[in-house]
């Protein structure tokens, strides 16, 4: 039996990554109660590859704090780090700590377990048993449960087929023959951490590799002039092309397209591409383009894939085949509580201040592209998420007392709704 819902506080945000510590950042500055749940920056440490680096530009890599006291730059200039080169995965997290200590001290590191409606708001159930009151609630768990993986792959065995979120150490493939599926930024970067740790590593894809351009693809030493055209038009996040990057940078305005043109909008800004910088690792990447997998099973001990042109047989296949989100796979909302949530295809319907149809409940990151475009799949994506969470969350205390104030002197007849737990 659960405890008694202790300590409550406004607004519980549930995950510790870029997002759910943005917005708690800047909560926190507002005056608002908030207390933050999860490990920091957990999925980042445990599911993304040791030798990554960020494909995102390093002036869209800040995790977002009022005045930009906790930036970047702040972190960089105190630790030594290089902006003017890639940042390695290993800085980013360790970035994401020092952010925390500093931004948001009022974590807890447990994790969630679920949220049931609770009254006038919610109650968290933690994975200790003990229950926390919250009067609102921000999803930002990332991308956690959130990987595709293609009907093909169903059923066979972990230790055959795997996604690139299950590794944060490509090393154990080391003398293996593994097929790398994709053809985008984690397929790529995985398939040459792959050779690069002694593994033999080939990319099979339905179609060719686009590669983004970067100063690494001699695109600037065989045409200047247009390298520094592309340069002085890019958008500073860099998302899609341009100029459709440009909007991606304002999804205030995203928010307000129609639905058919914003889906579209989001498609060709997050089509499959690989970052530039990859292209001269790619030495010992097979490539097999162009194919199409009808078939996968296991055979004697390794994995035979039937492709359109013949059936191979490797040590091991990595799904580089990204993520599809569906917020019924994230374990912490029950039925009761989903069918209230309007959806589209998996994702929340959201409204002004990344609220869902539950009143109160909001969600950021990667369940917020299909309302606000693909400028929140990525980190640069975070300030203006917090800044609207925060103006949400204020505004919603201000109508709450008017209207407490209306129902004192008698201008009311009912009680205000979707009352605060506590400010």
């Amino acid at each position: 039996m659960n405890k008694a819902p202790a300590n409550p506080v406004e607004v519980a945000v549930i995950g510790a990554g870029p997002y759910g510590l943005s917005v708690a950042a800047h909560l926190d500055h507002a005056g608002i109660s908030t207390r933050v749940f999860g490990e920091p920056m957990g999925f980042w440490r445990r599911n993304m590859p040791k030798g990554m680096m960020l494909r995102s530009p390093w002036h869209g890599t800040h995790i977002s704090s009022p005045n930009r006291a906790h930036s970047l730059d702040v972190y960089a200039s105190a630790h030594s780090v290089d902006d003017s080169k890639l940042l390695p995965l290993e800085d980013f997290v360790d970035y994401g700590e020092w952010f925390q200590k500093r931004a948001v001290p009022q974590l807890d590191r447990r994790a969630v377990t679920q949220i049931d409606a609770s009254g006038h708001g919610f109650r968290l159930t933690l994975d200790d048993g003990e229950t926390v009151a919250a009067g609102r609630v921000v999803v930002a768990t990332g991308l956690r449960n959130q990987d595709y993986r293609p009907d093909v792959f169903a059923g066979l065995p972990a230790e055959l087929v795997s996604h690139a979120c299950q590794h944060d150490d490509l090393g154990i493939f080391r003398g293996k023959h593994v097929a790398v599926i994709g053809r985008g930024q984690s397929a790529c970067e995985s398939a040459a951490l792959l050779a690069e740790n002694g593994a033999q590593a080939e990319i099979i894809s339905r179609g060719d590799i686009h590669w983004l351009a970067h100063l690494t693809d001699g695109s600037k030493a065989s045409r200047p002039t247009l390298w520094w055209l592309r340069e002085a038009l890019a958008a500073p996040s860099a998302v899609g092309p341009f100029p459709l990057s440009w909007l991606a940078e304002f999804p205030g305005l995203a928010w307000r397209l129609p639905r058919n043109l914003r889906e579209e909008f989001t498609r060709r800004c997050l089509k499959a591409g690989a970052a530039g910088w990859l292209r001269p690792r790619f030495a010992d990447v097979a490539i097999d383009a162009g194919r199409t997998i009808k078939g996968a099973r296991a055979d004697a001990g390794r994995i035979a894939l039937d492709l359109d042109n013949g059936r191979r047989s490797f040590d091991h296949v990595l799904l580089g085949t990204g993520y599809r989100v569906d917020i019924a796979r994230l374990g912490i909302l029950p039925r009761e509580l989903l069918d209230k949530i309007a959806c589209m295809g998996g994702s929340p319907i959201l409204g002004a201040g990344f609220v869902s149809s539950v009143p109160g409940l909001h969600f950021v990151g990667s369940y917020a592209v299909h309302s606000y475009g693909p400028l929140l799949r990525f980190i640069a994506g975070a300030p203006f998420t917090a800044r609207a969470v925060t103006r949400a969350v204020l505004a919603a205390d201000a109508r709450f007392i008017a209207d407490t104030v209306a129902l004192k002197s008698g201008a009311l007849n009912t009680a205000p709704a979707n009352l605060p737990q506590s400010r």
